[in-house]
């Protein structure tokens, strides 16, 4: 650090530090100030301008961060923090190649130094890349040992695509480390197809009688715990973690029923009245699998990605981002300023999305994006990329409800912390999509998951039909697909289809309160 400050008074060195906290912290207008007057005393020094450009990137301005740290870069050509942020600046900006050059670059500079193989390996596993995520992040290992977050990082890559007695091996060498890790108890938890042993589950159970946990860790190990007790036939029980863990997660950021409840009718209102497309040809890439967590978005991913035209890109945030430039460009949240798109407002977004997802279809023509949440632009898309396929993976709503309880989310706050809240967001979505559905049958599929259990090769069929694709044998047998898989259900997509998957039933009276907001009968007493 004190290379780093050097030139810098006392005082300033406080200054920088604090803008560093408010960074961290989302703070970031009085860190801007901050750091703005810092720099007005000793211009253009290089850890200022690196945390401005830090600051630039958090704010969505990869623009002005790439500016501000090509400056620093001037003064300190080979700083290996500096070149990592600059990758970071240009993921933001949606430039993977530029940014993977920096990554790699910080690695051929420093390469004993595992932060920059670890950077590097986590933003290949962000961005699909699997194997090189592996190779790096087995650098990072290797370099320090102690480095828990790459342990886990590395377990979660190895059953990505797979490997799961070397992820076990790798989750528990993080426990080495730190016997309470959350994560690792995660990643083992989330290998479905691998129950934790009784010694896993007394171990997991003792520590979470530790009163010194980190609350993260209790939450995490909270889910382990109860997907463990259920294998175990302990429903009472596991449903207690669940709850536990779940309330705790809740409290970290609660869900506002209401206020979802109110975007989802502006959003479907907005999407009413959309220009006519002027390409309608534009979007015949991407195909689009939406719904609710846990009903089956994977298992549909698995099918087509078997397909030799489909590369299965697992869940994409671009659509998401290329939406949110749009609102900051406008200065207005989406879906406010929807009704002042125009046709060629929509072709450009269109274009913009398919630019940033472009390294998707350099082996194949086609790419499913599946992330869940992207239901909520399934009428949106009937401008911008009016010739994608949408694919709504419904499954029955008590067990995918049950399911989303059951399965720690980390983007906070979520729906699936309450039985209530997962009720009152089922019924949103299902509203939704059935009124997107019903008017554009050729552009939305309802995919049942219960369908494709009792007749894999005729819903296979249709779904290849619906998508545009020439039957091929090998979505028959998905499961040998050999391709990463970034889902918590990457163990089961690997096995043949289980026409055993339900579980809600066996919970009795527990789930009332989500059958009676889905409008089903309670369990009989």
């Amino acid at each position: 650090m004190a290379t780093r400050t050097a030139g810098l008074s006392p005082g300033q060195v406080q200054r920088l530090e604090a803008a560093a906290r408010g960074i961290r912290d989302g703070a970031l207008p009085p860190a801007q100030h901050t750091l703005g007057t810092l720099l007005a005393e000793a211009s253009e020094h290089p850890e200022a301008l690196r945390l401005l450009g830090i600051l630039h990137t958090r704010a969505r301005q990869p623009d002005a961060a790439r500016e501000v740290l090509t400056r620093a870069l001037g003064h300190w050509p080979d700083d290996p923090l500096l070149l990592t942020d600059l990758g970071n600046a240009e993921q933001s900006a949606g430039d993977v190649e530029t940014a993977l050059a920096y990554w790699r670059r910080t690695c051929a500079l420093a390469p004993d130094y595992p932060m920059g193989w670890f950077n590097l390996g986590r933003n290949l596993q962000v961005l699909g890349f699997t194997e090189p995520a592996i190779e790096a992040l087995e650098h990072a290992c290797a370099a320090d040992a102690g480095l828990l977050p790459a342990h886990v990082l590395l377990g979660d890559a190895l059953v990505h695509l797979g490997r799961f007695d070397e992820a076990d091996r790798s989750y528990r060498a993080a426990l080495g480390l730190h016997p309470a890790c959350g994560d690792a108890w995660r990643g083992l938890a989330n290998m479905k197809t691998r129950p934790l042993s009784a010694t896993d589950r007394d171990r997991l159970a003792a520590l979470l009688q530790r009163a010194d946990l980190a609350e993260t860790d209790r939450i995490a190990m909270g889910f382990a715990l109860g997907k463990a007790r259920e294998d175990q036939g302990a429903y009472a029980e596991a449903f207690a973690a669940l709850g536990d863990a779940n309330a705790r997660q809740r409290r970290l950021a609660p869900w506002n029923a209401g206020g979802f409840h109110a975007f989802t009718k502006a959003v479907v209102a907005a999407s009413g009245a959309l220009p006519t497309p002027v390409d309608p040809t534009l979007g015949s890439e991407a195909i689009f699998i939406v719904g609710l967590p846990r009903s089956g978005s994977t298992l549909f991913e698995q099918i087509l990605a078997a397909h030799p035209q489909v590369e299965g890109a697992s869940e994409l945030p671009d659509l998401g981002e290329v939406l949110a430039e749009e609102s900051a460009r406008r200065r207005q949240p989406f879906p406010q300023w929807v009704p002042a798109a125009s046709a060629q407002d929509w072709q450009r977004l269109g274009q913009r999305y398919l630019e940033r997802t472009e390294r998707w279809r350099r082996q194949r023509p086609r790419f499913t994006d599946k992330l869940p949440e992207n239901w909520l632009y399934s009428g949106v898309l009937a401008a911008m990329l009016p010739a994608a396929r949408i694919v709504d993976a419904r499954r029955d709503a008590l067990e995918a409800g049950w399911s989303c309880f059951k399965q720690q989310f980390y983007r906070l706050p979520h729906f699936a912390c309450t039985l209530t809240d997962i009720a009152a967001y089922v019924r949103d979505y299902e509203a939704a999509m059935d009124r997107w559905q019903a008017g554009a049958p050729a552009r939305i599929r309802t995919q049942r998951y219960e369908a494709l259990l009792a007749d894999p090769e005729a819903e296979i069929r249709a779904l290849l039909d619906f998508c545009g694709l020439p039957f091929d044998p090998a979505c028959l047998d998905f499961h040998r697909a050999m391709r990463s898989v970034r889902t918590p259900s990457a163990a089961q997509v690997r096995q043949p289809l289980d026409r055993n998957t339900a579980r809600a039933e066996r919970y009795g009276h527990l789930l009332d309160p989500l059958r009676l907001g889905l409008g089903r009968p309670l369990a009989p007493r």
